[in-house]
């Protein structure tokens, strides 16, 4: 059935509350404290056909999928997955970048009894080992790409993975692009070996779609792991129930409240395996019968331009460098943007610059939104419609508290306008780390997850995101955040972007370095720079250090990374 509108009715905590101040700066049509209902993640995808069954559920390099087809493959995917073996809590891995198969594998592995398990088809091959083994996943679902499948099956059998589902590229797309793809791309598919472990596809799905019926608790039965990043340690799986993910795109549909069940058009630039997209393109546009625009294999800032003007798309979620590309474009002003009715920033800090000039060009709201794989992963917002401050990530989602701990002691909360530790209660916060009670432990303060990021929340109850504490610079004993620095160097106009990072420094322990890519055509000297940035930044924030790049290290969602300039620089001597 369609959802229905978010109510209007007031919370009832009152909006003086000191607890939690954010009530009095709520916007009027949204209810803080909703009562989200428990159900299992798949119903999603069964109410929306239900409802919308011709309705376009996927458009996929323009081969429609409504939501009717895209059912009944689950169903039958859900059937196939009980006959080789997929029972209750069994582990099923998906492979592969954004893709038709990747929505049906995501709720069929959910309908069958499993539980998803996402992986980065761009992993090295020692991550993927790591991560099926620490897992254990038992199966992995995949596309029929030599990229993908030389990855995947050597570990058949010498890791816990016993079986592959291999679906094939050329099916998914239309005539005559499936013709053209076996033709001039035949050096990129895969030629599959003769296993009984590697199964094709269209036999997996050659039954009636009546999978056995799976009786879970939302709550406490997990329906994902999500592996973090892994940029502090070893990655962990953070384990989300189906009530997380479920209660998450509630939450993200009561906050843009101007969307219109079965007529919003969404693009999917992000990977749809990264936890950002599994809420922001996918869970939120099925829960609103919305249709999924894919990008394939990756996002392109032209094609993306020329999908919205096409499609006319209406939301866009991204990352600061996506509308960065976007808004410094030298075509941008050819395109018409006018379809969209909001984007959503997420996955790093957006640039106050990037914002302003972002939304001068297009007329459209570019709301930046918190969040994290442990919080499936949407938690703070500015609102959609209403006050957005400059510099703030916002305000808590629906039924989520928020509170700013102590950088010494988690267990007392920091003042008003004071920087501590964000917190985060709420319904769509993981059970905890798969197979790692004691880092689970570590992270949770009472019933709130520490994100291990610093902030501050004012009078409003607005969040204002410093920075990571793994990423502050100590220099002289003083504390510098990049993020703040990174700020400030994003105003000179010939900056399309910046990394700030602290390096060794003999005198300081740390000092500052700027890694900059400017913007296409322009030139700009270090003494330029540095005479810019002197009246803007104190001694002690001021870059030491200052490099001009081409490009600047992407994770695999395209936000920028500081990982491998730290690696590069802590590999260095210096005087």
């Amino acid at each position: 059935m369609p959802t229905k509108k978010p109510s209007s009715k007031k919370s009832t905590k009152t909006a003086s509350s000191p607890v939690f101040p954010w009530l009095k700066s709520y916007p009027q049509n949204i209810q803080w404290d909703i009562d989200i209902p428990e159900k299992p993640l798949w119903a999603l995808m069964d109410e929306a056909a239900a409802a919308a069954p011709d309705k376009n559920c996927i458009d996929f390099l323009g081969k429609k999928y409504t939501y009717g087809q895209i059912s009944n493959l689950v169903n039958r995917v859900a059937e196939g997955l009980q006959k080789i073996g997929v029972k209750q809590g069994t582990k099923v891995g998906i492979f592969m970048p954004n893709a038709p198969h990747f929505v049906i594998a995501y709720f069929a592995i959910l309908k069958a009894g499993g539980v998803v398990v996402n992986y980065n088809p761009l992993y090295a091959d020692h991550e993927i080992t790591h991560q099926i083994n620490d897992s254990e996943t038992e199966i992995i679902i995949t596309l029929d790409l030599q990229a993908l499948c030389t990855k995947l099956i050597p570990l058949l059998g010498s890791t816990t993975l016993k079986k592959m589902v291999v679906c094939s590229v050329a099916e998914s797309l239309p005539f005559p692009k499936n013709i053209l793809f076996k033709l001039f791309k035949r050096s990129e598919i895969a030629k599959l070996p003769i296993n009984p472990a590697i199964l094709n596809f269209n036999d997996l799905i050659n039954n009636a779609g009546q999978p056995k019926a799976i009786k879970i608790d939302p709550k406490k039965d997990v329906a994902l792991l999500q592996y973090t990043g892994g940029t502090t340690g070893i990655p962990k799986g953070a384990m989300l129930s189906h009530y997380n993910v479920y209660a998450n795109a509630i939450q993200a549909h009561l906050w843009f409240v101007g969307m219109e069940y079965g007529k919003d058009k969404i693009l999917a630039g992000l990977p749809l395996f990264h936890v950002y997209a599994m809420t922001a393109v996918m869970t939120l546009a099925i829960l609103t019968a919305s249709e999924i625009v894919m990008m394939f294999p990756r996002f392109n800032p032209f094609e993306a331009m020329k999908l919205i003007e096409k499609h006319k798309i209406t939301f866009f979620p991204g990352v600061p460098t996506m509308y960065s590309m976007i808004a410094y474009h030298p075509k941008v002003k050819n395109i018409d943007l006018n379809s969209l009715k909001a984007c959503l920033s997420g996955g790093a800090p957006l640039p106050i610059k990037i914002k302003e000039d972002f939304e001068s060009l297009t007329g459209c709201k570019l709301v930046e939104a918190y969040g994290l794989s442990e919080t499936s992963p949407a938690a703070i917002a500015n609102p959609a419609y209403g006050v957005n401050k400059a510099g703030s990530i916002g305000i808590p989602f629906p039924r989520t508290e928020v509170k700013i701990v102590s950088l010494d002691d988690s267990s007392h909360s920091a003042e008003r306008h004071i920087n501590g530790q964000i917190a985060i209660k709420g319904p769509q916060v993981m059970l905890g780390y798969w197979n790692r009670p004691s880092d689970t432990k570590k992270v949770f303060a009472s019933d709130f997850f520490l994100t291990g990021d610093v902030g501050y929340m004012d009078e409003d109850g607005y969040t204002f995101l410093v920075d990571r504490i793994k990423d502050l610079i100590i220099c002289s004993g003083f504390n510098v955040y990049p993020r703040m620095v990174e700020d400030v160097i994003y105003r000179h106009p010939a900056v399309a972007e910046v990394i700030v990072i602290g390096v060794p420094d003999e005198k300081r322990g740390e000092t500052v370095k700027a890694f900059v890519k400017l913007k296409e055509n322009m030139i700009l000297t270090e003494e330029k720079f540095l005479e810019f940035l002197r009246d803007k930044l104190s001694p002690i924030e001021m870059p030491k250090y200052i490099e001009f790049r081409d490009e600047l290290p992407k994770t695999m969602i395209g936000k920028l990374s500081k990982k491998e300039l730290k690696a590069e620089e802590n590999s260095k001597k210096r005087i």
